[in-house]
């Protein structure tokens, strides 16, 4: 298994150990899965976090609402925590990808860094807008049309924007629990973490970015992209 652009991941190995051994190469010493009841093959093939060198827990996915009801389930574990955040079947290059992120993070004081990769499918992914000057301006979900070029499929965040995560679910859930209709406006009533990022745009967050022009992703969740490992 490998992508081309100068990194080559020798295998085999399940698509999200690459990501913890990039996460590693940063730095991070502690991961949570958050899994859908019956993926018991994830927490059988990584056990304890030997194998990545990394201390691993493993969370049960709740709501089924989106990424952003998922990721909210490790809010009490990583609430007072920088959390670098990432696609488990998404390959990715370059390898020190999250270590960009943190720095730009460091440097910067950001509340959220987004790593931004050329698209080829912008009607598949989270289209970022950047205004004149570079500067994160809007997030489009999924677009069926857009001239926007990058898609953003990791990230790094602050405490700042964990909780801004936890309060955007609990104001959705309630909306939800009201049968009020329009508590997300697409994707099936899904609430993407893109989502999260459009409103954190409105609020004044200070979101940042790290582009990697020459940056190679495949998504092994799609069929089209799956033929292509």
């Amino acid at each position: 298994m490998h992508l081309s652009g100068g990194e080559i991941d020798k295998g085999p190995k399940v698509v999200a150990h690459y990501m913890l051994e990039k996460m590693r190469l940063a730095g991070v010493l502690n991961a949570f899965f958050i899994i859908r009841k019956g993926k018991w093959d994830i927490p059988d093939y990584f056990g304890d976090g030997a194998l990545p060198d990394m201390n691993l827990g493993y969370l049960m996915m709740n709501l089924p609402y989106g990424t952003a009801y998922t990721v909210n389930q490790a809010y009490p574990f990583v609430k007072d925590k920088t959390v670098v955040f990432g696609f488990p079947d998404i390959l990715f290059t370059p390898g020190d990808a999250f270590r960009q992120l943190l720095s730009k993070k460091k440097s910067t004081n950001a509340d959220i860094v987004l790593g931004l990769f050329p698209v080829d499918k912008p009607q598949k992914m989270d289209m970022v807008a950047l205004d004149a000057e570079g500067e994160v301006c809007g997030i489009e979900i999924k677009p069926s049309n857009t001239t926007l070029v990058y898609t953003w499929i990791i990230a790094v965040w602050s405490e700042r924007f964990t909780e801004f995560i936890h309060d955007h679910i609990a104001a959705d859930f309630d909306l939800r629990s009201n049968n009020t209709d329009g508590a997300v406006t697409s994707d099936k009533n899904e609430l993407h973490i893109g989502h999260t990022i459009k409103s954190a745009i409105l609020t004044g967050l200070k979101i940042e970015t790290v582009i990697f022009p020459n940056g190679k992703y495949i998504d092994i969740g799609t069929p089209e992209d799956l033929e292509k490992v």
